[in-house]
């Protein structure tokens, strides 16, 4: 198979800005972390979120989630009770992404090792 580039540009108006756009926000590690916590723990109140995602301050969870929704990839639901509560979730659309970026993780587990040892030959380098 041959290698592909890894600049792809789609003949569709708006296609190319819409991936760069995205790949600027998803890669970033809280949408990733928040992505990966919903898609293993499911549905979650906001503050059982912010304990699953380590480090993470409640004003970034906020603002996150708040790009997530409106890119399509969470759905927040408020649940009139006294107190109350939010929920959110993945949405079809946050889950495809989220089967997109597990391939990182698959590769980070098939390459752990090796990107260790680089990291450890080039430190004894100086």
């Amino acid at each position: 198979m041959e290698n592909q580039p890894l600049t792809r540009h789609s003949d569709t108006p708006g296609v190319d800005a819409l991936v760069n756009e995205l790949i600027g926000r998803v890669a970033d590690k809280w949408t990733l972390l928040i992505l990966e916590s919903l898609e293993e723990h499911g549905e979650q109140r906001f503050t059982a979120l912010a304990r699953l995602v380590p480090g993470i301050s409640q004003k970034m969870l906020t603002q996150t989630l708040r790009q997530m929704e409106r890119d399509g990839f969470v759905q927040r639901t408020v649940h009139p009770v006294i107190p109350p509560h939010v929920d959110y979730r993945l949405t079809p659309l946050g889950h495809s992404l989220g089967e997109a970026f597990c391939g990182v993780w698959l590769w980070a587990e098939a390459h752990l090792r090796d990107v260790h040892d680089a990291r450890n030959a080039f430190d004894a380098r100086d």
